[in-house]
């Protein structure tokens, strides 16, 4: 239990209530890391009906293992779970995934840093496209850069625990998400809204 100390103060508190037996914390878990966890599972994989079925999963495994979880970041926990679904899942059905946005190295929606406060209709039109065509790039990383780019910006997981779910060294990473980010600007390299 010393471990949970790290822990976001409401997970952990909403986890001992539902170990208490307030079933009703449960769901306010869920909720609290429904966008970081969702987000990623929905990228990982195409289409929604997939990622639903893997974030239920995923909470399904997590209840099931509930009473022997000692680990220090909760959502880290929940992303390990998501990866080991996301991995069996396209391996079995052999897909790679897409993204609808990305975000800069500091972490900002890129999106929302190229967008105008109040776009004219010819710059929303642009900022769909400009969504489209990073999410392309991002779809086409390979798939272990694709994970550790997703982890590090949707989840703001840290290199740390990136590593320890896919089971590598945090160098190994930790260059992954230097390649993705390369490859990225590469791709995006010259790229006008309005002309892709």
């Amino acid at each position: 239990v010393d471990a949970l100390v790290s822990m976001d103060p409401l997970e952990k508190q909403w986890l001992a209530e539902y170990r208490a037996g307030q079933v009703e914390s449960l769901g306010r878990l869920v909720e609290h890391t429904r966008r970081p966890l969702y987000g990623f599972i929905a990228k990982m994989m195409e289409g929604h009906a997939d990622a639903d079925e893997i974030f239920q999963e995923v909470w399904v495994r997590a209840m099931r293992n509930l009473d022997r979880y000692r680990d220090d970041r909760f959502l880290s926990w929940l992303f390990r779970i998501a990866h080991n679904l996301v991995i069996d899942r396209v391996r079995k059905t052999n897909r790679l995934t897409s993204l609808d946005h990305a975000s800069t190295e500091d972490g900002q929606p890129l999106v929302e840093r190229l967008a105008e406060p109040r776009p004219s209709p010819a710059q929303a039109a642009d900022s769909v496209d400009v969504q489209r065509v990073i999410g392309e790039a991002v779809g086409r990383l390979p798939p272990e850069q694709r994970e550790v780019f997703l982890l590090r910006t949707e989840g703001d997981v840290p290199f740390k625990e990136i590593a320890r779910i896919q089971g590598v060294s945090i160098n190994t990473a930790l260059a992954r998400m230097q390649y993705a980010v390369r490859k990225l600007r590469s791709e995006l390299r010259g790229y006008e809204p309005g002309t892709g």
